[in-house]
């Protein structure tokens, strides 16, 4: 599935594609957000480790479904 995050202050957004369930990424981000000093680590499926500063997420966007990834222009 594929992860879109949001950076304070970064114009670019983090995509990255993981391989663990929609729950437990919401689960270790919300664990993560309870403490101001922590960092989410997510872990794509190429085995990089990306780690971002809980203080500073600004939105996350998870995409599950087989409509997830579209290509082209004009109406969906």
């Amino acid at each position: 599935m594929e992860v879109r995050i949001g950076v304070i202050y970064t114009p670019k957004e983090i995509s990255i594609e993981v391989d663990s369930s929609p729950d437990d990424l919401i689960k270790a981000i919300n664990a993560a957000m309870k403490d101001d000093d922590a960092m989410v680590w997510l872990n794509d499926i190429s085995g990089r480790k990306v780690g971002i500063p809980s203080e500073r997420l600004a939105y996350v966007e998870i995409e599950t479904g087989p409509d997830s990834k579209r290509v082209g222009f004009g109406p969906v």
